[in-house]
């Protein structure tokens, strides 16, 4: 059973976890893959509203989409562009990143082989992987400018299209901690956390919400 404080508390970490950014024109987009579709349907929106000319959808496969990306999450986002009449000619995918790091790293190769010249980048991720995405290009590619952006809905109807609200507040929970590990092991700039966010992330953790934490 989720509890009303359980629902607030996770929707204090998804409006900290979101940037707030306005999308503006950038060099190029980058579709981080995962186990959300959204995140390909969101990058075309960008496109079709000329944000950027060009998009590298950038993901392998991991545990939570082997079996329902079996072709691997860039693949599936291409394949989702194409079919919403997103021309082919506008994608580049990389599909060896099998985490956010990579993401950003390989893109950025991808993109330097091409001969394509960067100076700002727009990264269209989840919306609970806004923050930590900036954080991780910020740290990467730091002589770009960068905005992030997703989806633009509410926790409650987040749940709904993913149909398993345990586990996304179970990921909300790891996506927070990622926030407050990783600048120590040198995988993304620090940020400020307000104190109801990390009571609201301690709180649910104590609640059970830990499937996707890592190892401290």
């Amino acid at each position: 059973m989720i509890s009303t404080q359980n629902w607030s508390d996770a929707r204090r970490l998804w409006d900290y976890q979101q940037m707030g950014h306005e999308p503006r024109p950038c060099s190029v987009g980058i579709g981080l893959g995962s186990h959300d579709l959204g995140v390909a349907d969101a990058t075309v929106d960008l496109y079709r509203r000329g944000m950027f000319p060009l998009v590298v959808f950038t993901g392998d496969t991991s545990r939570t989409t082997e079996g329902r990306m079996p072709r691997g999450e860039a693949e599936h986002y291409r394949e989702r562009a194409l079919e919403l009449g997103m021309p082919a000619s506008a994608i580049l995918v990389e599909t060896n990143a099998r985490n956010t790091g990579e993401n950003v790293r390989f893109s950025r190769s991808l993109l330097h082989d091409r001969g394509v010249h960067v100076s700002s980048i727009l990264l269209v991720s989840k919306p609970y992987e806004e923050r930590r995405v900036y954080a991780t290009a910020r740290k990467i590619w730091s002589d770009v400018d960068v905005v992030s952006a997703s989806t633009d809905m509410q926790l409650e109807e987040y749940v709904d299209s993913i149909g398993d609200p345990r586990l996304v507040l179970d990921m909300l929970v790891g996506a927070q901690q990622r926030l407050l590990l990783y600048p120590e092991r040198g995988f993304t700039i620090a940020q400020h956390i307000p104190a109801d966010v990390l009571a609201a992330y301690d709180r649910l953790r104590l609640e059970g919400f830990v499937s996707r934490l890592i190892l401290e």
